[in-house]
């Protein structure tokens, strides 16, 4: 009562401050002389600065009063429960027999602007070709189109290109993958080094010669074994227009899995690259082999000045863009793949006789049983017309008489006299087209930018702009198929060991980058540049080329054959140097870390292993906790000890309450040496903070869990370990959890409203006629099989104060649920992992199936590369396959009431094949190939461990709404956009949902100190903020730039933020934490704590492009899903 009365009067007081203070303003303009015009009338532009100023006020007041809620509520939540402590600090049961946490007094706040929510509810894409309507209205019949066989008869008149002559440019390219068949240094010395070799002479050999490349993973490490003569003619190649590069990042990236964090760094890796090597500017985008294409890597290149790119010809616009800031012009070849026979023309059986490597006598033939003939004058007429009648059957597809056609395919050109058969027989075709008034067209060689150079000149416009009567496009292109059912959405899950592997390497990078980057700023703000081992930087760009090269799109899809990387060390090491309280008694000793990780891998091939913390009696250990996420972070972590007299303490002395719970060697049998300790803790965001650990017979705060033990026969029997005891049973078969089927209710503890949730598992099989699942392609026999077992599972119920979970030993999957009994964002949704293993299974596919009464229809929702949410819709037209769709870091279903979302630590196919479901391939093994070029089948399964968060949101009502008028009535709005959305192409997460998924993928870092004779040195949180960042601000990097000299950093970093979209149609719970947005405004100088900012510079994406560099002090602004860069200059 008397926590409630000195709300009140907080409350009370904020008010009569601010209605003083409007009074005070109205005053002074009253009775201010200066301010009174034509007998006491205002100017009308003062008038409106006084409406705005009264607006300002009135918002500021709804924001006091949120506050106010917030903290009123965080005080009713803890007296409804009667969370009054008889113990103090200590967590207790009460009298429902839940455990109830200790209030921390520390008041929390969520005060998010109307303004910054408007996206999520104002006009978005007003594209002429929506892809969810492409969907609806396609028949998906497949009629066979001829020699076109997915296509059609194209005719033309001959007279068409009289008044304007048709423009052909033929682009030469040779498409190299960093590993598939063979690894990546394997294909650069069989291979790749030979194009390039081969490229630097033949090229000079005619200047009417062009050739394009992509990938700079393969082209640096040729660089680096060319000597300076080879160098210069690259250069002089490159000058002259002869050479282009394309795209030029590390790879020609997947654009299914990859994380947008991923795509950028490896863009950012290969452009620097460029930068520091050739000073070439990609300008056109080139991506001919990825299985399919996300609106996520169009908007990228766009930010990172990119003008143009290939795949389709119409401007490709993101789904949110109610103008046209995100347009990129897009060109798409039409036919079947990116090599000879499907780029000239309509007909492969044609255009393969114009691939002058398969000349009689070579390796490789036409299929189609007509072989090329070398052009000579004989045949030089009847050739050039054959061909010529492809390229106008081909431009008859597009809108402009200017023509692509590519010249390549994969790893072409390795030979010289390859070279010499395409470009001396093109060479002689198109000087007879050309010398040919009457064929009214115009042949040459080109680059990508030169042919999309013509096309804008034909229209007269800019670089980049749309030309007149081009569509509007909006959606991505997924899911895949390259003929009748053959849907390549298997690769979606195919080896997700890997893949999980990734995204935590992908986090790893991201702290290390930070970290680094705030540790040099450090040394160099104390004068210690010299004793921080800069040398560091060498391992961050192993682990960003190391983390690029897995990106490809025959890596992280699964569908190529392997690969770990030392960002860790470069943690270890600037954290180190950060927590030292006094930085003079840093030293750094290459053989001998100060920290080490909690995690660790014995091979790439295996799951992590948590490190030991040994306590001994004579003295503490220490432990630094890493909070990757630029968010105050409320969290329990978890470590393995060797005692059960663990107290854990803050840096300044105060006792943590400690769940000790047991260390489990198999289902039933537990460790009598090690033990896990978890305990919650407050971290500062992106910092690093300090905790001692003591062996101590007085641990007071240490609570022991509850396990029961549902035991499946009486060949199983539970092993328990003092002072650890273990209740068992043996298992019911009624009973819920026993059978493959798990049932559930999910209720929020404010909700009354419950939601019923089945969790299934299912098997898929695959086909039994001739074409089968593999690496790329999903060809299920039918309709999922309920995954069965002869026995009962184990089941293992641990109930504490700060965690409860149930684990359930399945003959294939271990299941883990897990709740966290901790206010805030880890406390509000439920943890699963799923350990999976089928070694032993032969062409199976396990998935986990969620069942609830949530009505979606026919409507679900999947995010691109962790970036932006994608509308889908379940269409039965299509077969099973064709409606899975890639989820890199979650899925959700909704109705009008509620969102369920299911958040993923690791890209994974996912499916909603019914009204309330959500479906997930877990994991994938198929014995055969499915004659996609791999050659094999997926064999190498590895026991993995998937982790994802379940959380259930409820639809804001409007009538719980507090405060002034507009803001009602902007609730009450915002409550109708459940209907509105299904019809809507855009939807987005709340602000629980983007900061859940970043916990996820972002954990908690512990670095143990290890035990030193000499004693260990103070330690001190390390906080490097000054000021709390907007909750819609994602700092996505803090990357240290590059100097000439690869090895060692400039003195600059790039600071890359992602300013978040949210929907705020959905109840906003306490966070835990505070939480303010600013119309996305920031002021970097006010960000980082004894740090100075000499230097503030907006960038393009890839630090390619420089703008004027602002005051330090300037207010910074991104709009909502926009992603900008800036070059920094701390000290």
């Amino acid at each position: 009562m008397k926590l409630r009365k000195q709300v009140t009067v907080c409350g009370g007081a904020i008010f009569c401050v601010a209605v003083f203070s409007l009074y005070l303003m109205l005053d002074r303009v009253q009775h201010d002389p200066a301010r009174r015009q034509n007998g006491g009338n205002f100017p009308r532009s003062q008038i409106s600065v006084l409406q705005n100023r009264i607006e300002q006020l009135e918002q500021l007041l709804e924001e006091n009063h949120q506050i106010i809620s917030h903290i009123k509520d965080s005080v009713m939540e803890l007296t409804d429960t009667g969370a009054v402590s008889p113990r103090g600090h200590l967590p207790f049961r009460s009298a429902n027999g839940s455990w109830v946490l200790p209030f921390d007094g520390r008041p929390t706040f969520l005060a998010v602007k109307p303004q910054d929510c408007q996206l999520a509810s104002g006009s978005h894409s007003q594209a002429d070709v929506q892809m969810l309507d492409v969907h609806s209205i396609l028949k998906f019949d497949n009629p066979d189109g001829g020699v076109w066989k997915q296509g059609f008869d194209i005719t033309y008149e001959p007279d068409e290109w009289d008044s304007e002559p048709l423009q052909v440019f033929v682009v030469p390219h040779s498409h190299n993958d960093p590993g598939w068949i063979k690894t990546f240094d394997k294909y650069f010395t069989d291979q790749t080094q030979h194009i390039l070799n081969n490229m630097v002479v033949k090229l000079a050999e005619d200047p009417r010669r062009k050739f394009i490349w992509c990938e700079i993973s393969f082209f640096s490490k040729w660089w680096e074994t060319a000597d300076v003569r080879k160098q210069e003619a690259v250069r002089k190649l490159v000058l002259g227009g002869q050479l282009e590069i394309v795209t030029g990042g590390w790879v020609m990236t997947d654009e299914a899995n990859a994380h947008y964090f991923a795509m950028i760094d490896q863009l950012i890796e290969g452009h620097q690259w460029l930068e520091r090597n050739l000073g070439v500017t990609p300008r056109s985008g080139w991506a001919v082999d990825p299985f399919g294409h996300s609106a996520t890597m169009s908007y990228l290149l766009k930010r990172a000045n990119v003008t143009s790119m290939l795949i389709q010809r119409f401007m490709w616009r993101q789904s949110w863009d109610a103008g046209s800031n995100t347009d990129i012009f897009c060109h798409m070849m039409p036919f079947y793949s990116y090599d000879v026979p499907h780029t000239c023309g309509p007909d492969p059986k044609i255009c393969c006789q114009f691939d002058f490597k398969r000349l009689p006598g070579g390796r490789i033939n036409c299929p189609w049983k007509v072989p090329p003939k070398a052009v000579v004058d004989a045949n030089l007429a009847e050739r050039a017309n054959l061909l010529l009648d492809q390229y106008r059957k081909k431009s008859k597809l597009y809108r402009s008489k200017v023509l692509l056609v590519p010249l390549g395919d994969d790893f072409r050109y390795d030979k010289a006299l390859e070279w010499d058969q395409q470009y001396t027989n093109y060479q002689k075709l198109f000087d007879y087209m050309n010398s040919h008034p009457e064929m009214h067209v115009q042949a040459q060689f080109g680059t990508l930018s030169e042919y999309f150079d013509a096309v804008y000149k034909a229209y007269d416009v800019a670089q980049g702009a749309r030309p007149p009567d081009y569509p509007v496009f909006s959606g991505d292109f997924f899911s895949y198929a390259d003929r009748e059912d053959h849907y390549w959405t298997g690769y979606f899950t195919s080896r997700p060991f890997y893949k999980s592997l990734d995204r935590v390497i992908e986090s790893n990078l991201r702290g290390a980058e930070i970290l680094y980057s705030l540790a040099v700023a450090n040394a160099r703000h104390v004068g210690m540049e010299g004793r921080y081992p800069v040398s560091d930087y060498a391992l961050l760009v192993d682990a960003r080329q190391s983390v690029g090269l897995f990106q490809h799109h025959d890596a992280i899809t699964g569908t190529g054959n392997k690969w770990l990387n030392g960002a860790g060390r470069v943690i270890i090491n600037a954290a180190h140097f950060l927590v030292m309280k006094n930085k003079e008694f840093y030293r750094f000793y290459q053989t001998e870390p100060f920290l080490e990780t909690d995690d660790r891998r014995a091979t790439q091939d295996s799951l992590p292993q948590s490190t030991l913390i040994e306590l001994d009696p004579s003295g503490p250990r220490y432990l630094v906790l890493f909070n990757p996420v630029e968010q105050e972070r409320l969290s329990v972590v978890t470590v393995l000890v060797n005692t059960v007299r663990v107290r854990v303490l803050t840096e300044d002395g105060q006792t943590l309450p400690v769940q000790l719970s047991a260390q489990w060697s198999s289902a039933s049998q537990m460790s009598a040496e090690v033990f896990e300790a978890a305990f919650m803790v407050r971290l500062p965001p992106l910092g690093l903070a300090v905790f001692h650990l003591y062996d101590s017979p007085d641990s007071p705060m240490t609570l022991r869990s509850d396990t029961l033990l549902r035991l499946s026969g009486r060949s199983v029997t539970a092993r328990a370990a003092d002072p650890l005891p273990v209740r068992s049973q043996q298992s019911d078969p009624q009973t819920f959890y026993v059978s493959s089927h798990t049932y559930g209710i999910i209720r929020r503890k404010d909700d009354p409203q419950e939601v019923k949730v089945q969790m299934q598992f299912v098997v898929y099989g695959t086909r039994p006629s001739k074409d089968k699942s593999g690496a790329y392609l999903f060809l299920p026999d039918g309709k999922a099989k309920p995954y069965n077992q002869k026995e009962p599972p184990v089941v293992r119920v641990v109930e504490g104060p700060l965690f409860s979970e149930v684990v359930a030993f399945y003959q294939h999957f271990q299941q883990t649920i897990r709740i966290h009994n901790v206010p805030g964002v880890d406390g509000l949704s439920i943890e699963i992992t799923t350990l999976v293993d089928i070694r032993d299974q032969t062409n199976k596919e396990l998935a986990m199936r969620l069942v609830t009464d949530i009505q979606n229809g026919d409507v679900f929702h999947t995010d691109l590369n962790g970036f932006q949410m994608q509308p889908r819709r379940h269409h039965l037209k299509l077969p099973l396959q064709a409606n899975v769709y890639p989820m890199s870091s979650q899925a959700y279903i909704q109705d009008s009431h509620h969102r369920l979302t299911l958040h993923t630590a690791q890209s994974l196919g996912v499916a909603s094949l019914e009204t309330g479901q959500l479906e997930v391939i877990m994991d994938r093994r198929l014995m055969q190939d499915d004659n996609r070029g791999l050659g094999q089948g997926l064999k190498d399964n590895k026991k993995t461990a998937n982790r994802f968060r379940l959380l259930l949101e409820r639809r804001s009502t409007g009538n719980k709404t507090r405060g002034v008028t507009f803001i009602s009535l902007w609730l009450e709005f915002v409550s109708a956009l459940p209907q509105m959305m299904d019809r809507e192409t855009t939807s987005f997460p709340s602000i629980l949902s983007h900061m859940t998924n970043s916990f996820l993928n972002h954990k908690v870092l512990a670095l143990p100190v290890l035990a030193k004779r000499r004693g260990i040195p103070p330690l001190q949180t390390f906080a490097p903020l000054k000021s709390i960042l907007p909750c819609d601000f994602h700092l996505l990097n803090l990357r240290s730039i590059q100097s000439q000299d690869p090895q060692s950093p400039s003195p600059h970093a790039a600071l890359i933020l992602h300013r978040l979209a949210m929907d705020c149609g959905l109840d906003a719970p306490n966070l835990g934490i505070n939480c303010t947005t600013t119309q996305g405004q920031l002021s970097v100088s006010e960000l980082f704590k004894d740090l100075d900012l000499q230097l503030l510079q907006p960038m393009s994406l890839t630090l390619m492009h420089s703008s004027t560099p602002l005051a330090n002090d300037s207010t910074i602004s991104l709009d909502p899903m926009e992603i900008s860069a800036f070059k920094l200059k701390l000290r």
